[in-house]
């Protein structure tokens, strides 16, 4: 029963991604047009690769079938009223999405006091925490609402949100607040029986597509290719895993931060595992 339900959540769904335009986003939006999505909304800033996208997708078809619906919507995620605008667009022109994945985000890899109120802290926690928030809480009340197939909201997280990180500070609270967030809303629909909605959170470490330039891996610790976190992210929505960490060495430092003292982690994790170096020369983009 499982492995069916598994199977339907993409076939036929609207599928609403963030952050949509390039990168893991592009990626997510490929994997739903070849799975068979109905209609997939690209929520992005970049106009111009958006539709671009946007215009691929709809001629890829499915095994010689028509393609999905796709169609891009140029939203700032930062700005409330903006998701609310064009959550309402979404609507009007693909109808309720099915699966909403929040991919949207930036990093700010500074000191805590090096950092800009506006332009670094408050944007960070916008476009990070709030806009997967804000954007779930418009949608949600029709999930709900409509128990004739399965719906899914992954949340792209990392595990900087898991352990502290020198020159990480705010970028590690926004995916901090992600998490608590999105485990609580799955307790939240578990514990009212809305079973037909899963929520999965990923927390990746390092994936080589830009945005983490310059930071290097702790021990044992690989830069994962985009692919392979996308298949793992999509792999734990389809099965509504609660929380996919990649690779392995998070949940294993997760366990071990767990187990030590405070003063004697600091030192392993510095001495041993290099997490605490790994930013020392980043140099990616926001």
């Amino acid at each position: 029963m499982a492995k069916k339900l598994n199977q339907s959540v993409i076939p036929g769904s609207t599928v609403l991604i963030t952050g949509a335009a390039r990168g893991m986003g592009e990626l997510y939006a490929r994997r739903a047009a070849r799975e068979g999505a109905r209609a997939i909304a690209l929520w992005d800033l970049d106009e111009e690769r958006a539709e671009a996208l946007a215009a691929e997708l709809r001629e890829s078809g499915r095994r010689g079938g028509p393609g999905p619906d796709v169609r891009a919507f140029i939203v700032d995620v930062s700005d409330r009223e903006a998701v609310i605008a064009a959550a309402e667009r979404t609507r009007a022109e693909l109808g309720e999405p099915d699966v909403i994945v929040n991919n949207a985000g930036i990093v700010r890899g500074s000191l805590f006091w090096e950092h800009d109120q506006e332009h670094d802290i408050e944007l960070t926690m916008r476009i990070n925490a709030l806009a997967p928030m804000w954007i779930s809480r418009e949608f949600l009340p029709a999930m709900i609402a409509d128990t004739s197939r399965p719906k899914r909201i992954l949340n792209i997280a990392s595990a900087a949100g898991t352990i502290a990180n020198p020159r990480m500070s705010v970028y590690a609270s926004s995916k901090w607040a992600m998490i608590g967030w999105a485990e609580s809303l799955r307790l939240e629909l578990a514990r009212e029986g809305h079973e037909h909605i899963a929520v999965t959170t990923f927390c990746p470490s390092f994936i080589s597509t830009g945005m983490f330039a310059g930071a290097r891996g702790p021990l044992l610790t690989p830069i994962m290719k985009p692919e392979y976190a996308v298949r793992s992210a999509w792999t734990g929505m389809l099965k509504g895993t609660p929380l996919v960490l990649r690779p392995w060495t998070v949940k294993l430092a997760m366990i071990v931060r767990g187990i030590l003292p405070t003063r004697a982690w600091d030192v392993v994790a510095d001495k041993v595992f290099n997490v605490y170096t790994s930013m020392d020369k980043f140099t990616g983009r926001g």
